[in-house]
């Protein structure tokens, strides 16, 4: 399980199992982290041949200020966005959260989740990311996660954990689970029970037990 302990255990519902949790591919980041590496000796350069003077302590100054601002813009504000958007799959739900100063959440039950597809460029293909478009029912149908690391691996969990919570016992479970109406306590001793030929008053049947099953209030 890829995990980036940006999502709070309290936000689980009771039962809830946290499955996948991640932020978006670091390929984000090497613009910002080019920038960084760029501007801060590039500054320091200019700084380091203002001519000595009366003005040599504003324009160094001056320098810093205005290369602190650029870095703040393009480096550290992305930076901060990166960090505060994760993707969070559990058991029941996909959960997306977004934001610095305000924060942004969608939330999608997996039993309502109709299709799932992905995309991604050579390059996305070649880092092992690419942008994963949920589908599901309802007025708001699509939520699209940008820049997702091993995006067919988390396409391949979310098809699995939708065909779980929308059938939890399965088929095998399914028929593990129904019991006969004439054998309510799941008892049966091998043998046939005799056809006394009468008819019997609770079940409508001519002798015969075990026609109707019950399970979840099917018939």
């Amino acid at each position: 399980m890829m995990r980036v302990m940006g999502f709070p255990k309290k936000l689980l519902g009771e039962g809830e199992t946290l499955i996948l949790e991640l932020r978006p591919h670091v390929k984000r980041l090497l613009g910002p982290v080019a920038l960084l590496l760029v501007v801060a000796p590039a500054a320091s350069f200019v700084a380091a041949f203002v001519p000595a003077g009366a003005m040599q302590g504003w324009v160094r100054g001056s320098v810093a200020l205005a290369a602190a601002l650029v870095l703040a813009r393009w480096s550290l504000w992305p930076f901060l966005v990166w960090w505060n958007t994760v993707y969070v799959i559990t058991d029941r739900r996909l959960v997306t959260r977004r934001g610095v100063l305000s924060r942004h959440g969608h939330d999608m039950p997996l039993t309502r989740l109709n299709d799932v597809t992905f995309s991604h460029g050579i390059i996305d293909r070649m880092l092992g990311c690419g942008d994963l478009i949920v589908e599901s029912a309802g007025e708001r149908g699509q939520l699209v996660l940008d820049d997702v690391p091993r995006v067919e691996q988390v396409q391949r969990t979310l098809y699995r954990l939708s065909d779980e919570a929308r059938d939890p016992l399965g088929d095998a479970g399914y028929r593990t689970a129904r019991l006969p109406v004439d054998d309510p306590d799941g008892l049966d001793d091998g043998t046939d029970d005799p056809d006394d030929g009468t008819d019997d008053p609770d079940d409508g049947t001519d002798g015969q037990g075990g026609g109707r099953f019950r399970w979840g209030g099917r018939r």
